[in-house]
């Protein structure tokens, strides 16, 4: 790994973003025959990790920082590929407006020249912008830095508020929770995980927490921190106080998309790309939570996941290199709060129908969702047989008719062999 600067540099691929998709791409374009030098460039000073285990696992303290590394540190060099940590990338530059090659500037003053460009940058958690958000004690979760400062300050907490009732936000509860903290969720809008799953889905989680002795605050709307030098206290626009040792945001993840602006490859949801990660412009890809791509039904979709992060890094790595691009993957999704394990594929916007399998009071059953009786995507708890059938079939075009889906008699595999 490099992380001496120099001050001029040349990589046939440079790899902006050294997290999953950045690595990914880079070792998919080895998998794919590529032997031209690969640059991947990341601004933190660790090497490419998972980032998953941080709201889960590592934050439970059942997981080790060295157990997150994606990759041995032997393995960029066993595949020749350049990885610099710590350095951010300033601007970027084409020789030629219509396509590559071109050359990066970095923070530092390095210059590395490419002939290929991916952005695989990732994005940054929301910010909350209200009198004492820069109190201590409010932390957000997005790097392993960002865990460690987290989980000191669990420790020592009695009282955390969580703000936001997305996947990250409820599994940080669901953790703290079972550590034996007073949890409040508050969210502001009128159910959980509202960007991700269904309204039948977020009935089950606020109740399934609010079981576990996680306390659920919809509709509520912050307006500001108290404290001194560090917050003790959430403040609601209805007048409610919420007393708090310790505070996590998470509402929402912001695209990093200054560089491929100024290329004009980016709108304000993010980096434009096709179903193959390319950009309009020739010679340029984008892959992971910073890129936006259209979906055939649900129009131009910006998914944050490990397994969407994964294709598109594969898909663009096959666009680079002008190969046949794979077909497009069937999103799919996971979250582990407490002993929950939700495990969906598809989709569910747009949906006309849904079915459930099993009894969710047994807290392990499913969501089946349909549009005009054809299966779009599924929702299981604890179920992971139903998942990994609906999803496979789901994969090949195939379908579960709705009537049949509610008889747990019948293993949802026999519809992929019908």
């Amino acid at each position: 790994m490099d992380h001496i600067a120099t001050s001029r540099m040349s990589a046939r691929t440079l790899i902006i973003g050294a997290g999953q998709a950045g690595l990914q791409l880079a070792t998919s374009l080895r998998e794919l025959g590529d032997t031209s030098p690969i640059t991947v460039i990341g601004g933190e000073t660790r090497p490419p990790y998972q980032r998953p285990p941080l709201s889960k696992a590592f934050l439970s303290g059942k997981a080790a920082e060295h157990e997150l590394a994606l990759r041995g540190p032997d393995y960029y060099a066993a595949n020749d590929i350049t990885l610099i940590c710590g350095e951010w990338v300033d601007s970027v530059a084409l020789d030629d407006d219509a396509a590559a090659p071109g050359t990066a500037v970095t923070r530092s003053g390095r210059t590395i020249a490419f002939d290929r460009l991916a952005f695989t940058v990732g994005g940054t958690p929301r910010r909350m912008r209200v009198n004492g958000a820069e109190l201590a004690g409010i932390h957000y979760l997005r790097t392993i830095d960002d865990a460690l400062a987290l989980k000191g300050s669990l420790d020592d907490a009695s009282r955390v508020v969580v703000v936001g009732g997305g996947f990250v936000g409820l599994e940080i509860a669901a953790a703290a929770t079972a550590s034996g903290k007073d949890v409040t969720v508050l969210e502001a809008q009128d159910r959980l995980m509202a960007r991700a799953v269904a309204p039948e889905m977020s009935r089950f989680y606020a109740e399934a927490h609010q079981r576990r002795g996680t306390r659920i605050v919809l509709d509520a709307a912050v307006s500001g921190f108290r404290g001194t030098d560090r917050v003790n206290g959430v403040e609601l626009a209805d007048g409610r106080v919420i007393d708090a040792d310790a505070v996590v945001v998470g509402i929402g993840l912001v695209a990093h998309t200054e560089l491929a602006a100024s290329l004009g490859l980016a709108n304000d949801r993010g980096i434009e790309v096709d179903a193959f990660g390319r950009t309009r412009i020739p010679g340029i890809v984008a892959a992971g939570d910073c890129a936006v791509s259209t979906h055939p039904v649900h129009g131009p979709v910006r998914l944050e996941s490990v397994p969407n992060a994964i294709a598109q890094a594969k898909a663009a790595a096959a666009a680079l290199l002008d190969r046949e691009p794979a077909a497009t993957a069937v999103p799919w999704f996971w979250s582990d709060q407490a002993d929950l394990k939700l495990q969906m594929a598809g989709l569910t916007m747009g949906y006309d129908q849904v079915v459930l399998r099993g009894d969710p009071d047994s807290e392990r059953f499913s969501a089946l969702y349909y549009r005009d009786g054809q299966l779009a995507s599924i929702e299981s708890v604890n179920a992971p047989r139903d998942y990994m059938a609906a999803r496979r079939i789901l994969e090949t075009g195939g379908n579960i008719p709705p009537e049949a889906a509610r008889d747990t008699g019948i293993p949802l595999k026999a519809h992929l062999t019908a």
